[in-house]
């Protein structure tokens, strides 16, 4: 069996410490000690902590991208399903980590696109290629008369998720999943209903 790089078992590491500790209090000696190595090693492989993060970011989103897929994936069952059985995915992560933890782009969304520009790029990014799985499905549900097709798909897709990332937000100051909850019932009642018969 193969070793294990040190490069990712940094990664490996600062994606933990990230989670735990966000960006700011993530020191490079506490992801290097984390990870095993020696002090230094992390130059050896990363230009800045700024890099790092960024491929650490990087890591994250294949990881949400996946569970986007599964969750979207045409099986038969309607549109509508599809998102709700994405966001019921994601609360049930969210209720492994108490309500605590959130979703990594947010939390590095608040924390870093005031003061640095490359990760603010990259976020933007990243939120335009989030955004498109949801605007197919979206549309689909539009085509078949079951979302109102009062907003276009890119622009409901792109609400969803910005609104979901406030329910993130309020849900680790409440530490509760009442947040989450109220907002999937105020979007699946509202935003993603049926076009009102004249």
């Amino acid at each position: 069996m193969a070793r294990q790089s040190l490069r990712e078992k940094l990664l490996d590491a600062g994606f933990r410490t990230i989670w735990n500790s966000g960006y700011a209090a993530a020191g490079v000696r506490d992801i290097v000690a984390a990870a095993g190595a020696r002090p230094g090693s992390f130059t050896n492989h990363f230009a800045s902590k700024e890099a790092f993060v960024g491929e650490v970011l990087d890591r994250y989103f294949t990881y949400v991208s996946g569970l986007v897929e599964a969750a979207l994936a045409q099986d038969g069952t309607p549109p509508i399903g599809r998102l709700r059985r994405y966001l019921d995915v994601i609360t049930s992560k969210l209720e492994a980590h108490d309500w605590a933890r959130g979703c990594m782009i947010g939390n590095l969304s608040l924390e870093t696109a005031v003061h640095s520009e490359p990760l603010r790029l990259q976020l933007v990014a990243i939120f335009e290629r989030w955004r498109q799985p949801f605007a197919v499905c979206i549309a689909e549900g539009q085509a078949a008369g079951d979302i109102a097709k009062t907003f276009e798909a890119e622009d409901l897709a792109d609400f969803l998720l910005s609104s979901w990332q406030g329910a993130m937000l309020r849900m680790k100051v409440e530490r509760s999943p009442e947040p989450l909850e109220r907002f999937k019932k105020v979007i699946f009642s509202t935003v993603f209903a049926k076009e009102p018969t004249p």
